[in-house]
């Protein structure tokens, strides 16, 4: 099945969000970006020139890298794709809550036995280890699956039903994109994001056993 993705309104598109040090931290709205900028909490960053502009000299820039404008009744605001906080130079260091949405993200809406991808509503929540047997609802035991492959595993094991992971289920890293689907990434934001980053699905999993 393929899954085509919607073109959102202008106003409910993603913004990257920089701290001080050009580090991404966040991804925000455009609606939430743009006034954020007004307000004098951010800077509006020209991705071509990497010029961080007041919310005037954002107005007023000669060439804008985006194509996409805000049309108000006083004045056309072009749309950032990247922001940067004035004041804030921390990195968030937050755990992956453990919620249905996560974990379509972290499997990037494919089962992990069959490799089919598809829509949420066709993916089931597996149990590795059945929680007949003890199984804990958890990063570690958790795997979306098909309707197919969930019907053939059951409540057995792995061995038991003859099917095997992709991968083995793991917490995923906190990074800026983990609600936020491949296919919404900008390329503008490229230049400020490690490449471990953005080959990776919305959500990066843990490295280790």
């Amino acid at each position: 099945m393929s899954l085509i993705p919607t073109q959102k309104p202008a106003l409910d598109r993603s913004v990257l969000v920089l701290n001080r040090s050009w580090l991404p931290v966040h991804v925000t709205t455009v609606r939430r970006a743009v006034c954020m900028v007004y307000q004098d909490v951010a800077f509006a960053v020209a991705t071509d020139t990497l010029q961080a502009c007041s919310f005037e000299d954002w107005v007023c820039l000669a060439e804008h890298p985006t194509n996409t404008w805000i049309t108000t009744t006083s004045l056309p605001i072009p749309v950032p794709e990247v922001i940067q906080l004035l004041a804030y130079n921390k990195i968030p260091n937050h755990e992956a809550p453990f919620t249905r949405q996560n974990l379509y993200h972290r499997d990037n809406f494919t089962c992990q036995y069959c490799a089919r991808k598809d829509s949420p509503d066709r993916l089931s929540i597996d149990h590795v280890l059945p929680r007949s047997k003890g199984g804990e609802t958890n990063w570690e035991n958790c795997v979306l699956a098909c309707r197919r492959c969930n019907t053939r595993k059951a409540d057995r094991s792995l061995r038991q039903s003859g099917l095997s992971l992709l991968r083995k289920p793991k917490r995923p890293h906190w990074t800026p994109y983990m609600n936020l689907a491949r296919e919404d990434r900008l390329l503008s934001w490229r230049r400020f994001t490690s490449k471990s980053q953005w080959d990776t699905p919305a959500m990066s999993q843990a490295t280790g056993s």
